[in-house]
């Protein structure tokens, strides 16, 4: 497995495009994935009730089993909360774009991203849709450029390729994400799209999405907030021309291996854009009953505000993330726990067995000071361990949250 240039292009078959159309005001704002042979198709979607219409119609097209042949994104209103408008509007935009590639409009899947509540600005997007679509090419520039055009609060394009040999066949997993705000994902993030060449069948690449979300875009939390339009979409064209993965063995494992560094990049990148963010920080947590049970204690003490305040204050509280495990619903035994903190700059051990470590000040501000950092929580309840992602809640966070709709 190695990593190559191409993000969202990378995997034969696959062309691309990103436009500035009119819905933001500057910013490219219209993307376009685009395959001429019919993909099979896989997805995860929000747990929030209140799910944009967008959602919906990809879920039915999921359900149906149709192949699909494009994406198209629009950034800058999420056509959420729209009522039956934003149903109809949906299902124009997946209209516009078959009829520009001569295909049917269920074979076309729609993401929308930005404000709630406000109806999309569907002659602009029409005439954006009959703009960009012409324009796909199989370009890094291209895909660089729908990776731009899919962004809102983000400051950075989240891409990503990764070539792999399965069965003696070189296959190709590209992927581009957004996402900085408004995340808490309980089954992917706030849109993720990924495309391969890998010949698999539905049943398996559903498989392999399921199990990649699982510890990655469900392990990461920026502000507890839920999306109403989280995504996460895979195309696979199956022309890299390998064996049909069809049950799981070594071909399977080594996709699945891809797909998991395409999945947790993209989250961990999210993570690392979070509105405000100064630190990436990782929780990782061994010795929990269950992975259900790990997973809850590690997003307990990322989603703390008090938590997040420290470590943007450089301050080695950790009296806030033993409170934040004691609150999260986990029966544990507090007296077996232990808490330290790791960056470049060192390891601090801060809490053994339930009581308190003298330690450095000093040397805890240097750690901390990092833009990396790691939370060590070891328990004695059982044998799983796991991996989460968060990060620290600035005065930036506010201030882009505060004035989000002008």
């Amino acid at each position: 497995m190695k990593l190559i240039q191409g993000g969202i292009t990378a995997a034969k078959g696959f062309k691309a495009a990103g436009e500035y159309i009119g819905i933001k005001n500057k910013r490219k704002d219209l993307a376009i994935v685009y395959s001429e042979t019919g993909c099979i198709y896989a997805g995860a979607f929000t747990q929030n009730v209140v799910k944009a219409a967008p959602v919906i119609w990809d879920q039915k097209v999921l359900e149906s089993g149709n192949k699909v042949h494009a994406i198209v994104v629009n950034s800058g209103n999420a056509n959420a909360a729209t009522g039956e408008k934003g149903f109809k509007d949906t299902e124009e935009m997946a209209l516009t774009t078959a009829e520009a590639f001569d295909v049917q409009k269920e074979e076309v899947l729609v993401c929308s991203t930005g404000v709630i509540g406000v109806e999309l600005p569907m002659a602009v997007i029409k005439e954006g849709i009959k703009k960009v679509a012409p324009k796909v090419s199989e370009k890094l520039e291209s895909a660089n450029n729908a990776a731009e055009a899919i962004l809102t609060t983000d400051t950075a394009s989240k891409t990503i390729a990764i070539q792999q040999n399965i069965g003696n066949v070189t296959v190709n997993i590209g992927g581009m994400g957004k996402g900085s705000g408004m995340i808490h994902p309980n089954m992917a993030t706030m849109l993720g799209f990924i495309t391969t060449d890998v010949n698999i069948t539905q049943p398996m690449l559903q498989k392999a999405l399921k199990k990649a979300i699982d510890t990655t875009f469900n392990m990461i939390t920026v502000d507890g907030d839920t999306s109403t339009n989280d995504s996460v979409l895979v195309l696979a064209s199956g022309l890299a021309g390998n064996a049909l993965i069809d049950t799981e063995g070594e071909d399977y494992d080594k996709f699945f291996e891809s797909l998991y560094e395409v999945c947790k990049y993209i989250a961990i990148s999210i993570v690392k854009d979070g509105e405000g963010a100064t630190k990436l920080l990782e929780v990782s947590l061994t010795g929990a009953g269950n992975f259900e049970d790990g997973k809850a204690l590690a997003k307990s003490v990322l989603t703390s505000s008090l938590v997040k305040t420290a470590f943007f204050g450089e301050d080695a509280n950790w009296g806030r993330i033993f409170c934040a495990m004691g609150y999260s619903g986990v029966k544990f035994d507090p007296s077996t726990v232990d808490i330290a903190v790791e960056s470049i700059a060192g390891h601090v051990s801060m809490l053994k067995q339930g009581l308190p470590v003298k330690f450095s000040e000093a040397k805890a501000k240097e750690v901390l000071q990092e833009n990396e950092i790691k939370i060590l929580i070891t328990m004695q309840e059982g044998s799983t361990a796991v991996t989460a992602w968060g990060c620290d809640l600035s005065y930036d966070y506010v201030k882009i949250n505060g004035d989000y709709r002008s």
